[in-house]
Parts: C-alpha cells; sequence; structure tokens
C-alpha cells in the first residue's frame, strides 16, 4: 500500500460519520440499499426467504435493517415489521407501502421491543463497524425473534472492507458465546459468489444465508 493511499484511508476512516448517520445520509441524498437488494440477488434471497416463510408455516417476521423497501417488494410476509436506523428510509418504505396494510415500519429510535415469529438480518452485519453497533443490534436481533432468526451476510474477520463502511465479522461466533437458546440450523450457499477481482458487483456477493432456531 502506497502512503498516499495509506494517508487517504486513514482519512477517510477519520471522516467516517458512524453507521447510522452514515445511512440516512446515504437515503436522504436519493441513495439505494445497494446491489444487492436488485437483480439476480434480490431474486434469490425472495425466492429462499418466501420459500422458507411457506414451509414453516410464518406468520410474523421482522427485519432490523429494512432499507428502501426493493427487497421486501419481492416478499411474500403475512405479517411484517421493518426496523431500520435511517428516518428517510423508513420514511420511504411508508410510503412505498401506503396500501398495504400487513406492513408497519418504525425507526430504530421508535422501535419498543416488537417481536415476531422469525427477524431477518439481510446484508447488514457486515455495515456495523464499530464494536458496540453490533453488539447492540446482535442482541436486539435474537431478542426479537421467537421461532428463528434468519442472516445473510459474510461470516468470517476482515478489519475494513473494500468501503470504510464496511467490517467484516464471524458473526456465528457471537451466536454461539452470547446466545445460547439459539443454534445454527442451517448455512445455506449463496449461488451468485463472486469469482476472482473481476467479479460484477451487480451480481454476486460473497455473502451466505445462516438460518438459527432456538432451541
Amino acid at each position: 500500500m502506497g502512503i498516499k493511499t495509506l494517508f487517504r484511508n486513514i482519512w477517510r476512516r477519520i471522516s467516517f460519520p458512524g453507521s447510522g448517520e452514515y445511512w440516512e445520509q446515504n437515503y436522504a441524498g436519493g441513495g439505494t440499499s445497494g446491489e444487492g437488494s436488485y437483480g439476480i440477488l434480490a431474486r434469490f434471497k425472495a425466492d429462499f426467504l418466501n420459500k422458507f416463510v411457506s414451509e414453516e408455516h410464518i406468520e410474523t417476521l421482522i427485519e432490523f435493517g429494512c432499507g428502501d423497501g426493493n427487497q421486501l417488494a419481492m416478499a411474500s410476509y403475512p405479517r411484517y415489521i421493518g426496523v431500520d436506523v435511517s428516518r428517510s428510509a423508513v420514511q420511504m418504505c411508508a410510503r412505498k407501502f401506503l396500501d398495504d396494510p400487513s406492513k408497519t415500519f418504525l425507526t430504530l429510535a421508535g422501535y419498543n421491543g416488537e417481536r415476531a415469529e422469525c427477524a431477518l438480518s439481510l446484508d447488514v452485519i457486515y455495515h456495523l463497524v464499530e464494536d458496540p453497533v453490533f453488539h447492540e443490534y446482535m442482541n436486539r436481533l435474537f431478542a426479537a425473534a421467537d421461532r428463528f432468526v434468519i442472516v445473510f451476510s459474510t461470516n468470517h474477520d476482515e478489519s475494513y472492507g473494500p468501503g470504510v463502511h464496511v467490517r467484516h465479522r464471524r458473526f456465528t461466533e457471537w451466536v454461539s458465546q452470547n446466545a445460547k437458546p439459539w443454534r445454527l440450523l442451517e448455512q445455506v450457499a449463496n449461488p451468485h459468489k463472486p469469482a476472482g477481482a473481476d467479479a460484477d458487483r451487480e451480481s454476486s456477493s460473497p455473502a451466505d444465508f445462516y438460518i438459527f432456531r432456538r432451541d
């Protein structure tokens, strides 16, 4: 790494406003939830989740990190609560699903311990770069679920990813140490993994599905 790149990375980390403010700025400025919520990746996730919800007869779901709602638009959920740290994202979703009474949206500040049979975390964990934010998020995610927790994420430790807002974590270790009533039921491989450095980011992701069930 050259000296210019090193100082540029240091400056980016110093000027990083924090995970919550980063995403509020993103959505308020017209940004989206990213490539993973669009195209073939979104379709893959929606097909898997819709099938799981149907086969397990799940009636209620809660998602922490609902984003811009594009992924949700492909979902078939009986009742759904979407929670996001970004007020702009929540407002966006509320407008998009205004005529759908089966969906409710809350800011993280307005979340008051609501629960569901299944809690979802899709492409969120590797964006929680601060340790306290990560631990708080994980505690909330597992406390909100009665039967299942489904995570779509990477699962390896890496201090920083391709952007200052990315930090990969071996989150399953956190679960085994801090969520004792839960066990990993299944890991479902994502068929759209990146192949080499020139992989198309819009149609590939290094994340997999992890399904946890309460013992």
